[in-house]
């Protein structure tokens, strides 16, 4: 079964796996890549990747992902759309659903897909992410407000992987104007040294740089980060573990 508990319809280890989260797509090209066929347009790294491509995450073309044959598709709760799971699987489709919201679930689901999905033995980049980062959560020493968008502008809250992430490296996630997951913010407001210590700006989902996002705050500093080590839950946990414990 997958994450959510739907019975994935696999005869035997998957032969001709197509991705559509950029995070698993890093992990499986890290592990069997002979195994990846297909994968998304954003999926990026590794930057060489050479599979068919599929369209979006959010709009996927179906008929080219079924087109491929796969053995199995992976996808993901958050990034994916309910609606083409289940039309892939009306196609016969074999998909597994991966649910992440955690740096000790990401890690446990990967393993589970790449050993029970894929039929492989865990990598060693996995060995080293779980070493990496097991232990309890530290008490937060910063508190921080990481933006994913602007105009409208949206925060990273909880529960995310994200804020787990950075929990778990001392920085605590504040920010929004409501509980939930990726709440609305007035920027206005983001910018209280009252509120936070530091913004971090990523540069995905929206692309935040040096002459777009940090011109916005004036009385709490801002640092621009890689949003793939904030987000990214393959191979990117072993470099986000080393790259932003020394930031």
């Amino acid at each position: 079964m997958d994450d959510l508990g739907a019975t994935v319809p696999l005869a035997g280890p998957a032969r001709r796996v197509v991705s559509l989260v950029p995070s698993l797509t890093e992990a499986l090209a890290a592990t069997c890549p002979d195994r990846l066929v297909g994968a998304t347009d954003w999926c990026t790294h590794p930057a060489d990747l050479d599979v068919a491509r599929v369209r979006g995450t959010k709009n996927p073309d179906l008929a080219a992902v079924a087109a491929l044959s796969p053995d199995l598709v992976v996808a993901n709760k958050e990034e994916n759309r309910e609606l083409d799971v289940r039309r892939m699987r009306e196609r016969g489709l074999a998909v597994w659903v991966t649910d992440i919201e955690t740096v000790p679930k990401a890690l446990a689901s990967m393993r589970r897909l790449l050993v029970e999905g894929v039929g492989v033995r865990a990598p060693g980049w996995l060995t080293d992410a779980e070493e990496a980062w097991e232990g309890p959560v530290p008490p937060p020493h910063t508190r921080v407000v990481v933006p994913i968008w602007r105009d409208p502008w949206m925060v990273v809250g909880r529960p995310t992987f994200t804020a787990d992430l950075l929990a778990r490296l001392g920085y605590g996630v504040v920010g929004g104007s409501a509980p939930g997951r990726y709440p609305a913010a007035d920027v206005a407001s983001l910018d209280d040294p009252a509120l936070a210590d530091e913004v971090l700006l990523p540069d995905e989902p929206y692309e935040f740089t040096p002459a777009d996002g940090p011109e916005a705050f004036a009385r709490v500093p801002t640092r621009l980060v890689s949003g793939r080590l904030l987000t990214w839950y393959g191979p990117a946990l072993v470099e986000s573990r080393i790259s932003l414990d020394r930031a």
